[in-house]
């Protein structure tokens, strides 16, 4: 079932008779969702917890022995006074008497001491008594599973996860078909802003960056991880030379790319060197809230990057405010090629570019839908009529990762996720 995380898996045939497949990776975490495991954990904290208690046993009885052996030489004495008194009543003078009384009451902590030894004996017996009940149900577990155990089967799951994102990697591009139910990272920041991965480098690198607001900030957030976003730890700060504008920057391999306020120039920020390392200007380009998305927010330039390289969506006067597509060379940030769209940038709530097609959604606010798709290998559109979650009511920022395949949002403050399902057609060594 789906709240338990498996996915569909189906196949069938094109026109041509050649297999075509779907394949949804299980959620990570399949495993702890599973009764048995639920029930292994529990016994191992129920483990955890004896072995816990009989360390306790095991230091308080050496401390109590420790004492018993050091009383020992006392009692010997006491004994041996005894057994004279007994034998010569006369010989206990007073001060033998006194003498005798002291020993004794050296004696008298032994008494708690040997209270401590019947309650630990209990507690062994108890303890060994959960032990019993331990092994048969583990056994009874075992049985179930069969050949495999936990751990084992844990193996087996990972490695089949690497082999599928080795899959994942080599897959071609492919036609959105849905998108997931939102997942919430965070809430931080004000209403606008952008948060973002890089789109190119290795999947080793899980920096994280955020940009708050949407014009004249210079401030930009990285962290180390994701989960340090998370948490809002482990970050440094990148003072950026010129202020931005928007929302619609991309880091892409180690850089960031953003719109100048109050400009149409764009500008590329190197992360490691802290320099800018060229800009330009969009030849043309409305800025300065001439031509934004339904959102306002002097979001003109819209950067992104997929699977195809970086990308600039925008429009001119000469466009009528249409929407324009450009890609760009990424070192110099020339214009390689453009196309116009047709479709009104101000009717637009977001957009963004999957394997050289661009998506719009048809507002930012509740209710919103991707509805129209642009593709730039066929210079073709088509309406679509693809639902997602708006779960917060007010996108102000939405960009696909081609690495991680999933879609980032920044949506009434709150940073927000979507995995994406693609129609791909596989190509074998034998096509």
């Amino acid at each position: 079932r789906p709240e338990e995380g498996w996915q569909i898996y189906s196949s069938a045939q094109d026109a041509d008779g050649k297999c075509i497949c779907t394949v949804v990776a299980p959620a990570q975490n399949m495993c702890n969702r599973d009764p048995r495991s639920r029930q292994l954990r529990q016994l191992m904290e129920k483990v955890q917890n004896i072995s816990q208690s009989m360390e306790v046993l095991d230091l308080r009885t050496y401390r109590d022995l420790q004492y018993v052996r050091n009383t020992e030489n006392l009692m010997k004495v006491v004994d041996g006074k005894l057994k004279v008194a007994s034998e010569n009543p006369r010989s206990l003078n007073p001060k033998g008497f006194q003498e005798l009384k002291d020993k004794v009451n050296q004696l008298l902590p032994l008494l708690p001491v040997l209270e401590q030894y019947k309650a630990d004996a209990k507690m062994i017996l108890r303890l060994r008594e959960e032990v019993r009940n331990l092994s048969l149900v583990l056994m009874a577990i075992q049985e179930e599973m069969g050949a495999y155990d936990y751990e084992e089967l844990r193996q087996r799951v990972l490695l089949l996860e690497t082999r599928l994102h080795s899959c994942m990697q080599k897959l071609g591009c492919g036609k959105l078909t849905g998108v997931s139910n939102p997942i919430t990272v965070r809430a931080s920041g004000s209403r606008f802003g952008s948060w973002m991965t890089d789109t190119m480098i290795p999947s080793s690198d899980n920096r994280v960056w955020s940009m708050d607001g949407y014009f004249k900030g210079r401030r930009v957030l990285e962290y180390r991880t994701m989960t340090d976003f998370m948490k809002g730890q482990n970050f440094v700060q990148h003072l950026l030379p010129h202020p931005w504008a928007g929302t619609g920057h991309v880091v892409y391999n180690g850089s960031l790319y953003y719109n100048k306020y109050q400009s149409n120039i764009i500008i590329k920020y190197h992360f490691r060197s802290r320099s800018v390392l060229v800009q330009r200007s969009l030849s043309g380009a409305g800025y300065n809230n001439t031509f934004p998305y339904s959102w306002g927010g002097s979001s003109d330039i819209d950067l992104m990057a997929d699977e195809n390289g970086l990308w600039a969506v925008y429009t001119t006067i000469p466009n009528a405010g249409n929407i324009v597509i450009s890609r760009l060379e990424p070192q110099s940030l020339e214009v390689l090629q453009t196309w116009d769209t047709g479709f009104p940038k101000r009717s637009a709530g977001e957009s963004f570019m999957i394997c050289g097609t661009l998506y719009v959604t048809n507002s930012h606010l509740a209710g919103a839908k991707i509805y129209f798709a642009y593709y730039t290998n066929t210079s073709s559109y088509e309406y679509t009529d693809i639902p997602f979650h708006n779960q917060y009511s007010h996108i102000s920022m939405m960009d696909y990762n081609p690495r991680e395949r999933v879609l980032y949002t920044w949506n009434n403050g709150h940073q927000v996720l979507y995995n994406v399902t693609l129609f791909q057609v596989i190509k074998t060594s034998e096509d």
